[in-house]
């Protein structure tokens, strides 16, 4: 077989040879600037999605929102904050999972019913989304956007039970899958976390203000106070009667998404319990110990190699050097030279630094590798600056299956290493050698797998997926920013 056979059917220059972003979201009652507290919450949260942002806030009376495509610091601005007047509000950073890339799928979700306005942030994804969505249109409801996100809005508008806390529950006993909420009304702040606990959400204090959020990052930037993790199937209810904390679902097997250790959250982050730099180099240390390799220096693809690379540099005694640089100021699009440049895509991202390079046998460290293209392209990158050999490796065990719970994944055809062995792996990213860590290196921070879903490296999903997990294509429905505010009459 040919290297060119290995190749996957996928854009050269494609920008998705990754496990993409989730959404991140945030939520804070009873600071005098709450939407100022939920723009820098959003900033900090922005690795977990660049598609889109959000923010509504509550004066008490109406709910008032600003949505835009882009980054956090794009869409928001002095002046537009300073109209998000109140003292509660909620954000969401969003990197599509269900629904697509349109102005009508950005979070959080506002919406009128019979109690006034309702405001949805959610992380994750509903993997019973397609099959409630009809349910709902079979009894007339109307959506207004292809998110799965909007199901949830809808079973709790049709909820009879006498309270919001109530409606939701009751709304959430027949979604399954991932989700980390924050919700807004006029009055109150509500968190939930699914019973598995899939996706991270943790509350936090600043003074007399409640805040919830994705990570630990966010409540760094502002300055708050870290409480604890909210409980995988727990409520948290913030109004001017204080903080209480529900539990609205019995007891469900544990099934944090590992997937944050490898890569998703963000280094200085508090996840689980551990921070994730330590995570990621104790996983760098053992991947040293399982796939050694006689080099000279350790460079990481950076940034998502860093810790890992680190951990394998020092546990290795070999020199960690940032030979390989990324740019971070490259969008999501470019414009390309006239005449043409060989993968141009990966040379405006990634540069070799040449002088650490030349002559030398080094260990390139990853973080994982989902369809190889990057790969593919970064190594001969680094012979060509001087690079005698290249060893590669990965600190995590191979990807072979899609996510349904709220990570943007490859198609499973797409995913190299379901339908590859190492060694044709191997020939196609034109490695020297490569090896990934085993199972016993990925949960090296703790005894056992226990607590954790790895359905993307095992197949093996603890909710049970449906054979249509996506919708057809939707109509889509368009509403003007004007048109989302709610005034409680």
């Amino acid at each position: 077989m040919t290297d060119d056979e290995l190749s996957v059917e996928v854009n050269e220059e494609s920008n998705l040879d990754a496990f993409h972003e989730e959404c991140g979201v945030f939520g804070v009652y009873g600071h005098p600037e709450a939407a100022n507290l939920a723009y820098l919450g959003l900033y900090a949260l922005q690795h977990r999605g660049q598609e889109s942002a959000g923010i509504v806030s509550s004066n008490g009376k109406a709910l008032i929102a600003h949505r835009g495509m882009g980054l956090v610091a794009d869409i928001f601005n002095s002046d537009i904050l300073s109209k998000l007047e109140g003292t509660s509000a909620i954000g969401h950073n969003r990197y599509s999972t269900t629904g697509s890339t349109s102005i009508q799928n950005c979070q959080p979700l506002l919406v009128n019913h019979k109690r006034g306005g309702l405001a949805l942030a959610h992380n994750g994804n509903l993997v019973n989304f397609a099959e409630l969505r009809e349910m709902l249109e079979d009894h007339g409801t109307v959506f207004q956007s292809s998110s799965d996100s909007e199901v949830m809005i809808h079973l709790i508008a049709t909820s009879h039970a006498p309270t919001l806390p109530e409606q939701l529950a009751e709304a959430l006993a027949q979604v399954k899958g991932a989700y980390s909420l924050v919700v807004l009304t006029e009055r109150e702040l509500i968190a939930v976390r699914d019973p598995h606990g899939f996706r991270p959400l943790v509350l936090g204090r600043l003074n007399d203000s409640t805040i919830v959020t994705s990570e630990t990052c966010a409540l760094d930037l502002v300055r708050a106070e870290y409480v604890r993790e909210i409980e995988p199937g727990e409520m948290i209810v913030v109004d001017e009667n204080g903080v209480r904390s529900l539990r609205i679902m019995g007891p469900a097997p544990l099934k944090r998404c590992i997937f944050e250790y490898v890569y998703f959250a963000r280094p200085d982050s508090l996840l689980y319990g551990r921070n994730v730099y330590s995570v990621r180099k104790m996983q760098g240390r053992a991947l040293a110990r399982e796939c050694p390799a006689v080099a000279d220096i350790v460079v990481p693809v950076p940034d998502s190699g860093n810790a890992a690379a680190l951990g394998y540099a020092e546990e290795s005694r070999l020199p960690f050097e940032m030979a390989l640089v990324r740019s971070h100021y490259v969008g999501r699009t470019f414009i390309e030279p006239r005449q043409s440049i060989r993968h141009f895509g990966v040379k405006i991202k990634f540069n070799p630094v040449a002088e650490f390079l030349r002559g030398r046998r080094i260990v390139l460290i990853e973080d994982s590798l989902v369809r190889g293209t990057t790969l593919r392209k970064v190594i001969p990158m680094l012979r060509q600056a001087g690079a005698r050999e290249v060893h590669m490796r990965i600190a995590a065990p191979p990807t072979t299956h899609s996510c349904f719970y709220g990570i943007d994944t490859p198609t499973r055809e797409e995913l190299l290493a379901s339908s590859h062995t190492v060694e044709q792996i191997r020939r196609y990213i034109t490695a020297d050698s490569l090896g990934y860590l085993s199972w016993d290196g990925l949960y090296s921070f703790m005894e056992g797998r226990e607590g954790f879903c790895d359905a993307c490296f095992t197949g093996n999903y603890p909710v049970e997926i449906p054979r249509h997990t996506a919708p057809a294509q939707l109509p889509l429905f368009y509403a003007s920013e004007e048109g989302l505010r709610s005034e409680r009459r």
